[in-house]
């Protein structure tokens, strides 16, 4: 069974990253056709320019592909990262040349008495979100708080969040700090029977 779309609320990078999952039977991408990736897309409304729903019948398996090609290289310079190593030249690279094929202008307006500025990014819907994706993961890989990155620590969990409090064990208290709880509580009772 697939599992549903991940949690959402921690960066925008993590989030992408955490679209991938391991279950019993084996690894799970929650994004794998384009259907699922404007699920995703639309969950994360608040934090990235979204597509038109014109646009939404334009998303094709090219416009995954570059996303899932973004989400690789995050992955991989994360985990890097998380291991104090030197993260791959290759996903660097990759990361780069997302930005690159999408470039992002800030494109101002006046509005309700306020200046605002928005990010416009010129080609096809699948670069344009995965340079925004791309972006979000440079933001995140060059702020200090990317040394708060843990996985959870859940058994069957590989999701990954950011610890802001430094007692945060688990992607989710509610999901996996229960799974964890019970277990526990499980194997104490039963020792005691």
């Amino acid at each position: 069974m697939k599992p549903r779309l991940p949690l959402i609320g921690e960066p925008l990078a993590v989030d992408l990253v955490n679209t991938r999952a391991v279950v019993p039977s084996g690894p799970v991408d929650m994004m794998a056709t384009p259907a699922e990736l404007w699920e995703w897309l639309t969950r994360q409304a608040d934090r990235m320019t979204m597509p038109t729903r014109a646009e939404r019948t334009s998303l094709d398996e090219a416009d995954l592909a570059a996303v899932h090609e973004v989400r690789e290289h995050t992955a991989r310079t994360l985990s890097a990262i998380r291991r104090g190593k030197r993260p791959p030249a290759d996903a660097l690279r990759g990361l780069n040349e997302a930005q690159r094929a999408a470039p992002g202008i800030r494109k101002l307006s006046w509005r309700g008495g306020a200046l605002v500025g928005t990010v416009d990014r010129p080609g096809k819907l699948g670069l344009r979100v995965a340079a925004s994706l791309a972006e979000a993961a440079a933001d995140l890989l060059t702020d200090p708080l990317v040394e708060a990155l843990r996985e959870c620590e859940e058994q069957n969990c590989v999701m990954l969040f950011v610890a802001t409090n430094p007692r945060r064990r688990w992607c989710s208290a509610a999901i996996c700090g229960n799974r964890v709880r019970v277990a526990r509580y499980y194997k104490r009772h039963k020792a005691t029977a």
